[in-house]
């Protein structure tokens, strides 16, 4: 394994703790203020504000001259997000929040798969082998232990 993998994968491993530091934490301000969309909506302001100030930071202002250009679809990915932040935020604080971080790693494990096997979206190409389905088959099972009792 190489440093780089090693640092793709603990970067990514810090992104996988934030998602569910992330909706709790939303889900309780949506809880406290009564209503989840607006907890989301200042969600995104900070979220906005923390992009912003990391593109600027790393002098890539120019890109955005490029994004009218861009396939339309390609822009989902934003609707996507709202989708989960608005959906984790008002069914956690109803659900629990294991619960719905669960239900989201299943539908994460599956959605990966299926992006990999066919490589859409340019995501490179990786074949459901045996082997591979047999590691999504264990991990659903663990993902569904790790919430029974």
């Amino acid at each position: 394994m190489t440093a780089e993998t090693l640092r793709y994968g603990a970067i990514m491993v810090a992104a996988g703790i934030g998602i569910p530091i992330l909706a709790a934490l939303n889900a309780r301000l949506g809880a406290l203020v009564g209503a989840p969309a607006a907890a989301a909506a200042v969600l995104f302001a900070v979220a906005f504000a923390g992009a912003v100030a990391v593109m600027v930071l790393t002098g890539s202002t120019r890109a955005l001259a490029e994004m009218p250009g861009q396939p339309r679809h390609l822009f989902l990915a934003g609707l996507l997000v709202c989708f989960y932040v608005l959906s984790v935020t008002w069914v956690a604080p109803r659900f629990g929040l294991g619960n719905a971080i669960t239900c989201v790693l299943l539908g994460q494990l599956v959605s990966a798969a299926v992006i990999d096997q066919f490589g859409l979206m340019g995501a490179m190409v990786r074949q459901a082998s045996p082997l591979r389905l047999a590691g999504l088959g264990l991990m659903t099972l663990g993902v569904i232990l790790t919430q029974k009792g």
